[in-house]
């Protein structure tokens, strides 16, 4: 079992990737986003606003980031499937 399967058994993979989660994702990154242009005549203020895009391409496309980047599926209703198959024997 790689990282990527044991990550996406875990809770927090089970809960960043259902609909609660999603929404979590869409709600992070708008307030990224919001802060960064509150802040945009600063380094952080570009920072934040750049770094917004990782939550909301996530939230808009239903994307798992995390378990792309430890070499598992990236869209989050793959996962889910996944997760429901039947283990092989």
């Amino acid at each position: 079992m790689g990282a990527a399967d044991r990550f996406n058994e875990t809770g927090f993979s089970r809960w960043i990737n259902s609909g609660a989660g999603r929404a979590f994702r869409l709600a992070a990154g708008t307030a990224f986003l919001v802060t960064g242009f509150a802040l945009r005549d600063s380094t952080l203020g570009i920072v934040l606003m750049a770094w917004s895009v990782v939550p909301l391409s996530a939230g808009a496309f239903n994307l798992c980031w995390i378990s792309a980047v430890l070499g598992g599926p990236v869209r989050s209703r793959e996962i889910c499937a996944a997760r429901r198959a039947p283990a092989p024997l």
